[in-house]
């Protein structure tokens, strides 16, 4: 059953695109139906390929920016953002519709994840489109009912450059779900800060070592290496710190 499971998250299958959603200028939302999903964990991702009408392929990782539900269970969320000049993003971001088909693999993934059934609070940092497999966690907090204390330290260059805007104020309204963003080009009015992740930050707004939480962040690599580093300097546990980067070096998007 095992080696089942395996070769069907490791075999291309081929899932519908229902909907798409614009999240901001360069990034949108593309809800997927796929019959033979076999479901997932909050942090998973998963690989999209793409084949062009002379053969050439092209693929890449995507963070899943959904919780696995067993009402829809064969429906996934996908958040891409466009890189410039890249192959593949530019085509989900602007090309792709509603009604069209897409190949995936997946998920993939098991270290940087999250399960309602985990001890102890947790800590969510993320830094630009950083934040989807984050989101996937708050949706399962959500879907799941826990009142595991969660915390969300959100950093984006501008108040438009924001991800999942009206999801994330849902997402806060719950009693133990807490969301700070940090900007740091423009602020909107009121906001007396401007500036990057540093160890005021960390100390203000991030759980307390003592707190005995797990602490995932992702973004690019230089944002996810001086995170992480800042966190076990203010004394975190580094088996606490769980970490996922994208870019040039980097792993999913």
């Amino acid at each position: 059953m095992e080696r089942t499971a395996i070769r069907r998250r490791l075999t291309w299958q081929v899932g519908t695109v229902t909907d798409v959603r614009r999240e901001t200028e360069t990034a949108r939302t593309i809800v997927l139906e796929v019959p033979d999903w076999p479901g997932h964990v909050a942090g998973q991702h998963l690989d999209v390929r793409l084949t062009a009408d002379d053969g050439y392929r092209a693929s890449r990782s995507y963070s899943i920016a959904s919780a696995w539900s067993e009402s829809q269970p064969s429906t996934i969320e996908l958040t891409v953002e466009q890189v410039p000049d890249g192959e593949v993003s530019p085509y989900l971001v602007d090309v792709l519709k509603v009604g069209d088909p897409l190949e995936i693999r997946g998920p993939v993934g098991g270290w940087f994840v999250w399960k309602p059934e985990q001890d102890g609070p947790v800590q969510l940092i993320g830094g630009g489109s950083g934040v989807v497999p984050l989101r996937a966690m708050l949706r399962a907090h959500a879907e799941a009912g826990s009142t595991t204390p969660v915390r969300l330290l959100y950093s984006v260059r501008r108040p438009e450059s924001v991800i999942y805007v009206s999801d994330l104020k849902d997402l806060a309204a719950s009693d133990d779900v807490d969301v700070h963003l940090v900007y740091t080009r423009d602020a909107p009015a009121g906001e007396p800060r401007v500036g990057r992740i540093d160890a005021d930050v960390i100390s203000k707004y991030a759980l307390k070592p003592e707190d005995g939480g797990t602490t995932y962040v992702c973004g690019p690599t230089p944002f996810v290496e001086t995170v992480a580093n800042l966190l076990v300097a203010a004394g975190h546990d580094p088996a606490r710190v769980r970490t996922e980067r994208f870019g040039p070096t980097g792993g999913p998007r």
